[in-house]
């Protein structure tokens, strides 16, 4: 069967981009039919295969995977998508991009998707503001869901602060900084700094006493187990929106220290600010205090398992009624 022909059946044909990830995985309603084909890139991302297979779907679903397209492939798949009669479903998880370099390429992209989706979703309602003033457009404010369960065997070390480093990029300026602002914040609040380090970065120069500091690569496959052993974490992003990080630290118990930037805050009250932003920097002063102020706090309790799970199943259920809504409309409209 082509990968992209709709197995037979009720359920209504959604395109999912990505196909899978564990966002799409928990918001996408049992009774729709997933269209392939699996990997990534995404070829629906293409507008010559959506073009050739448009009738083989009802709605589109774009989360992610498009920022390394040029700004003109972004704007000439919407225009496939409305020259072909094919919903788009937008949720804007981010609205700035802490993968781009500057804003233009991301805003660029955002322009053309949200004059074209039909329904847009978003995460919280600061971020659905911000889509309103910015873009004049009114999005949905859906709750990200649970995508992790604790594990029961596992528990917290009480004072221990992980801080997740990547390669230096225009989202992390100065890691030398954020290590040693996040260590003098432990150390203060009477604990440690863990650093998880992405593959093939090295560990800044910052100099530690004791067993103050520790360095630890980030395994991808146990990432959850990983955040679970901490008392707090620290979201180190000078740009972004929303955190997947900061819905699992939920999940599994343990607290989050947030960057000014975005709309972390608004995803979960239980959240310690500091002071980072594109504009004005990290303040490592900020970082210290709230730190050391988020030790001070109990570790938090992994999230209700039973609102949780009631949390996902109200997601799915609004997002089984907008898909079955637009397909609808395309039916009727055709």
């Amino acid at each position: 069967m082509n990968p992209a022909e709709a197995p037979e059946g009720p359920g209504i044909r959604v395109v999912a981009v990505p196909y899978s990830d564990p966002y799409v995985d928990a918001v996408l309603p049992a009774g729709v039919v997933r269209v392939g084909p699996t990997q990534g890139p995404s070829p629906w991302l293409d507008p010559a295969y959506l073009t050739a297979h448009a009738d083989g779907v009802d709605v589109v679903h774009l989360h992610s995977g498009f920022g390394h397209l040029p700004e003109d492939e972004v704007v000439s798949w919407a225009e496939t998508l409305r020259r072909n009669d094919v919903p788009l479903v937008l949720t804007v998880h981010q609205l700035r991009d802490p993968e781009q370099s500057t804003r233009r390429r991301h805003d660029a992209h955002l322009e053309a998707l949200l004059s074209t989706a039909e329904v847009v979703f978003t995460l919280t309602p600061g971020a659905a503001d911000e889509i309103a003033a910015r873009f004049g457009r009114t999005a949905i404010v859906v709750a990200h869901p649970t995508i992790v369960e604790p594990l029961p065997e596992l528990g917290a070390e009480r004072g221990l602060v992980g801080l997740p480093l990547r390669a230096p990029c225009s989202a992390l300026p100065d890691p030398a900084g954020l290590v040693r602002a996040a260590l003098s914040g432990a150390v203060n609040g009477g604990g440690r700094l863990r650093v998880f380090l992405d593959d093939d970065v090295e560990p800044p120069p910052v100099f530690a006493a004791g067993d103050t500091l520790e360095y630890l690569p980030r395994k991808a496959d146990s990432w959850a187990a990983q955040l679970q052993e901490l008392h707090a974490v620290v979201l180190p992003e000078c740009c972004g929106t929303h955190s997947r990080d900061l819905e699992v630290c939920r999940d599994v118990g343990t607290r989050v220290v947030a960057p000014s930037c975005g709309w972390f805050a608004d995803q979960w009250s239980d959240v310690v600010t500091y002071d980072n932003d594109e504009e004005r920097g990290l303040d490592p002063v900020s970082l210290d205090a709230a730190v050391a102020a988020a030790l001070t706090r109990p570790v938090p309790r992994p999230a209700d398992r039973a609102w949780r799970d009631e949390q996902r199943a109200a997601v799915r259920a609004v997002h089984e009624q907008v898909y079955a809504q637009v397909a609808a409309d395309r039916l009727s409209s055709g």
